[in-house]
């Protein structure tokens, strides 16, 4: 999967569990200053990667994650596990 097809699941799963514009989700969009994430939605969009990729996130590893871009990485880094 390529960054821009992760990069548009992304975008689909902001819109439809948060109510977030796809345009507003671009990779350098941090998570929690400008699409107004709280910590309850990043442990849901931890579980939404994880159906997305049919792996498990580790807690410590998303900690890190602060922008879209960030995510993407994540997502790449499940994938190639």
């Amino acid at each position: 999967m390529t960054d821009a097809e992760i990069l548009e699941r992304i975008r689909a799963i902001f819109n439809e569990n948060f109510g977030i514009e796809p345009e507003r989700v671009t990779l350098e969009a941090h998570l929690f200053e400008e699409l107004d994430l709280d910590s309850i939605d990043a442990v849901d969009l931890a579980i939404k990667l994880q159906e997305m990729t049919g792996r498990r996130i580790k807690p410590e590893e998303f900690k890190t994650v602060r922008t879209v871009g960030d995510v993407v990485a994540a997502v790449q880094s499940l994938l190639a596990a």
